[in-house]
């Protein structure tokens, strides 16, 4: 029976009894139906996992007793950055929740000219709560024991100005079905790299101008045009058997909760 894992926004460490805040404790009862004297997994981002069960504290409260520390054994050798070109509604979410799955370090999700979703203010926060969240539960499916980040959105052409001082952004790839060379023939990876993909229409002519002039390497995907969430999808796991991410022997279909 699989171990249900939870994200706790705190330290921990073995011995200890770990209070859950509203999220994860509504998760835990609500969600995966938990009582006291069950077993979970614990992770707070920073890597590794620790043991734990559910118990109840002095005051009768539901609590963690934390347990046994793992290190990292889930990560992938690679450092990938996402950067997106923002989709509409469940498109977004499920190239947020797949990219997680895939093992991509962080995400900047970006406007372009083609971008449909127009975020601002109020809205924008929302929206980006809205997919922390989405990260976090896909970070409890797959077992990842490091929370990719989620960047406040931003226009494209503001990502590219800062791309090439940016440390941790590495070689840049933009996908485009019609570049002369593949993503695989790339050959092996030894990162960071950065991945950039458009939104629903791609991306203006301008637009990709303006990010082969920052450094990005045009590379396509195939032979057929796919959908933004598909390309994303497609171009992380391309990138992560490049890496030998793939070889791994933890993870296994049908994981789901």
């Amino acid at each position: 029976m699989r171990i249900p894992r939870l994200y706790v926004d705190q330290p921990l460490a073995s011995g200890a009894d770990c209070p859950l805040d509203r999220r994860a404790l509504d998760h835990a009862v609500k969600v995966l139906r938990l009582r006291a004297g069950d077993p979970l997994c614990l992770f707070n981002g920073q890597g590794g996992e620790f043991s734990a069960v559910l118990a109840r504290g002095g005051d009768g409260a539901l609590l963690a007793q934390v347990g046994e520390f793992t290190p990292d054994r889930r990560e992938s050798p690679l450092s990938v950055r996402l950067v997106q070109g923002i989709s509409r509604g469940e498109r977004m979410d499920y190239t947020l929740q797949k990219a997680v799955e895939l093992g991509v370090t962080d995400i900047v999700p970006v406007v372009t000219e083609r971008t449909v979703l127009r975020l601002a203010g109020e809205r924008a926060e929302r929206r980006l709560a809205h997919w922390r969240g989405v990260i976090l539960a896909a970070c409890e499916q797959s077992g990842r024991t490091r929370v990719p980040a989620v960047a406040e959105p931003r226009a494209l052409s503001e990502y590219l100005a800062g791309h090439s001082a940016d440390p941790v952004a590495g070689a840049g790839l933009l996908l485009d079905w019609a570049a002369p060379d593949a993503l695989t023939d790339l050959g092996a990876l030894t990162g960071p790299v950065s991945v950039l993909i458009g939104p629903e229409g791609g991306l203006a002519a301008a637009e990709r101008q303006a990010a082969l002039a920052a450094g990005y390497r045009p590379v396509r995907l195939g032979p057929r045009i796919l959908r933004t969430e598909t390309a994303a999808v497609v171009a992380l796991a391309v990138l992560q058997a490049l890496a030998g991410d793939l070889g791994g022997r933890q993870g296994g279909a049908g994981a789901d909760r």
